[in-house]
């Protein structure tokens, strides 16, 4: 065994405060009498003080012939005064390739979720890359989330095993198509997490949550890792399509790349002053995946949106059951309706996913219902990109939200209905399976009709009368009882826009 020792002394601080990583000294493995076998093991120390670098590198040193890399960590938790941070450390890989953005070493990443992990070539610990370890120079990823007044002190042991390599696994990845039902409705969950990043759950269990949920479809989202792609084939169906992405969490927001080419990884390591987000943006886009906001109001650390909606093709507005977050995060879009309309351009649509990562977390709760010409990973993407969508807390709700002219002229959710700003306009709502819930009409002037409350049934309609003049566009929601005066109940559902009057 060897040991070495690092730390961030106030110079390294005071060189490197604007960047957003530093390097460490490297940790060398000596080659072994005669020839390289058995394991070694290094065990590294070191001390990070407030301030620190978003991400930490040690370098190790790997000599040829080894066969699997380990490497376990541990760090101080001490007590901290009430609404003071404590310890937090994020670990990952990056193999001899580098570790410039971009992630072309990216050899796994398990955030604060695991104390070990291990890598070779037939084989991996969920949320890293099987393949050859090489010869080179790796490097272990330290993320200190946050870090206490007394600093963060960690230790990691790094174990080599010499051996002759096994065999990589070719991946499979699921078809990009299941049996649908032509044009229809189908409802599916964006932001999922396995046991391939910080949830609980194996790929199996989810998807039979998913099928129990009702749900046509589902994307994987593991936080900064594509490693679960290959592990989904076996639970897609004809009656379950399953879409591969990620959720890319940064020290600035988190964003689901929904629905990427199989193994394709975007790279988390960047704030939004970095000005990089659009690059990252692209790169999902020439993926064949949508760029959506996750959550932009939540309130944990480094989870609000701050890179604003520029690239956005959906915003995740509802995540999980519904809180005050939820309702920031509604107002603000309906803002940015208002906003296409005044400037003339394209407006951005909304979803809701469940980010469930664990039991109780609920599956499909809420769920994204989108009208699509079929039941394959385009015809999805297309449905929500347009907005032909609506968001239902659950199997049971349905909605349907249609607005007439006076000669016949008709337009659904994400259309936009082509009449004289003086024409008479029939609003309609249709809403099951939400028992005392009430209807609610909203424009870019607010709410404008509140039914009363659907009969225990769940069953009711709502009609108004408008004119493009008065409304440029009109959505509904479908609100809880209320239990808080004037503030509005929880959704039970909401549906994108539909414009009224000509461009």
């Amino acid at each position: 065994m060897c040991e070495d020792a690092h730390g961030i002394g106030r110079r390294a601080l005071f060189v490197t405060g604007t960047a957003a990583a530093l390097t460490l000294g490297s940790v060398s493995f000596a080659a072994a009498d005669g020839q390289n076998q058995g394991t070694k093991t290094a065990t590294i120390r070191g001390t990070l003080p407030t301030g620190s670098p978003d991400f930490v590198y040690v370098p190790v040193e790997v000599p040829a012939g080894v066969r699997e890399i380990k490497v376990a960590y541990t760090y101080d938790k001490p007590s901290v005064p009430a609404g003071t941070q404590g310890n937090a450390l994020d670990i990952g890989i990056f193999d001899e390739r580098g570790t410039e953005p971009g992630g072309r070493g990216f050899r796994g990443w398990s955030g604060g979720a695991r104390p070990e992990f291990f890598i070779r070539a037939d084989d991996a610990t969920p949320g890293y890359v099987p393949g050859p370890v090489r010869e080179g120079t790796w490097h272990v990823a330290l993320g200190p989330y946050t870090v206490a007044p007394q600093g963060l002190s960690y230790e990691l042991t790094v174990t080599l095993t010499y051996g002759e390599p096994g065999e990589t696994p070719a991946p499979v990845y699921p078809p990009e198509r299941a049996r649908g039902r032509g044009r229809a409705w189908y409802r599916g969950d964006c932001h999922l997490h396995s046991w391939y990043s910080d949830g609980r759950r194996t790929p199996a269990e989810i998807a039979a949550l998913a099928r129990a949920a009702g749900l046509d479809f589902i994307n994987s989202s593991d936080h900064n890792t594509h490693t679960s792609h290959p592990h989904w084939a076996t639970e897609a169906g004809e009656d379950l399509l399953i879409l591969l992405g990620e959720e890319i969490t940064t020290r600035n927001g988190h964003v689901v790349a929904l629905g990427t080419e199989p193994g394709t990884f975007v790279d988390w390591r960047y704030r939004a002053r970095d000005n990089r987000f659009g690059k990252y943006a692209r790169q999902i886009r020439r993926a064949g995946g949508l760029v959506v906001p996750a959550h932009p109001h939540a309130t944990c650390i480094g989870c609000n949106w701050k890179f604003g909606f520029g690239e956005a093709d959906a915003i995740e507005v509802w995540n999980g059951p519904y809180t005050p977050d939820d309702e920031v995060a509604l107002v603000e879009w309906d803002n940015l309706l208002v906003a296409s309309v005044r400037e003339g351009r394209e407006w951005i649509p909304a979803m809701g996913s469940s980010d469930a990562h664990r039991d109780p977390d609920a599956v499909g709760l809420p769920q994204t219902v989108v009208l699509a010409d079929d039941l394959t990973r385009t015809a999805i993407q297309h449905g929500i990109r347009a907005g032909r969508s609506y968001v239902a807390e659950s199997q049971k709700v349905s909605l349907t939200f249609t607005a007439s002219g006076d000669k016949g002229q008709h337009a659904g959710i994400g259309e936009r209905l082509e009449v004289a700003a003086d024409t008479p306009v029939t609003v309609r709502v249709e809403a099951t399976g939400a028992p005392r819930c009430t209807i609610r009409i909203v424009t870019d002037q607010g709410v404008l009709l509140t039914s009363d409350p659907l009969p225990v049934a769940g069953s009711g309609t709502l009609e108004w009368h408008t004119t493009p003049a008065y409304a440029a566009y009109v959505r509904a929601e479908l609100r809880h009882e209320t239990a808080a005066g004037p503030v509005p109940g929880a959704l039970a559902a909401f549906t994108n826009p539909i414009f009224l009057g000509r461009r």
